[in-house]
């Protein structure tokens, strides 16, 4: 991470976009595992993709923004290609079970507490860095979540990917 946003402003136009992209991975993810028919795993990602897009709510409600006037980031520092709680898209499987769903999620929430906790770090400015570690902390509440969940649901059979009529593809 280069620097911390600057001012709250900035700062908050930055935690809004990075929800703003795990709400809509949680819906395409949801949306490929219906495609599958896999409706088990799709409702466990549309209810992730709810938790998120109850962040985007409340940062637009503290900031007072409208869909009119929320800032537009165009640069943001994020650690990799994508926003931190945004989950690569090679880490889902149309036939994964709820458990492999859930350690996808728990891996973004890692990841978005790591990223706030750095740059509450890298903050110069008190209201930043204590916006930083509210979230910090919202992301560790959503990591426990995730985990108490995990333990909820049952292991994956083994042979779990085996598919006995896999999808095929035409050129």
């Amino acid at each position: 991470m280069k620097a911390a946003p600057r001012t709250l402003q900035e700062f908050m136009a930055q935690a809004l976009l990075m929800e703003r992209e795990a709400v809509q991975r949680y819906n395409e993810f949801a949306d490929a595992m219906e495609e599958h028919n896999n409706r088990e795993v799709a409702a466990l990602f549309r209810t992730m993709a709810g938790y998120e897009a109850k962040h985007v709510a409340e940062i637009m409600a503290r900031m007072g923004w409208t869909e009119a006037t929320a800032p537009r980031v165009a640069v943001t520092d994020w650690p990799g290609f994508e926003a931190p709680e945004t989950a690569p898209l090679e880490d889902v499987h149309y036939l994964m079970q709820p458990l492999h769903a859930l350690h996808v999620a728990l891996a973004a929430e890692q990841r978005a507490e790591a990223f706030f906790g750095q740059l509450a770090e890298a903050a110069t400015q008190d209201d930043v860095r204590q916006a930083a570690l509210e979230m910090q902390a919202e992301e560790h509440e959503h990591v426990q979540l995730v985990q108490a969940w995990m333990k909820k649901v049952p292991q994956p059979e083994e042979g779990w990917d085996e598919d006995p009529d896999p999808p095929r593809y035409n050129d």
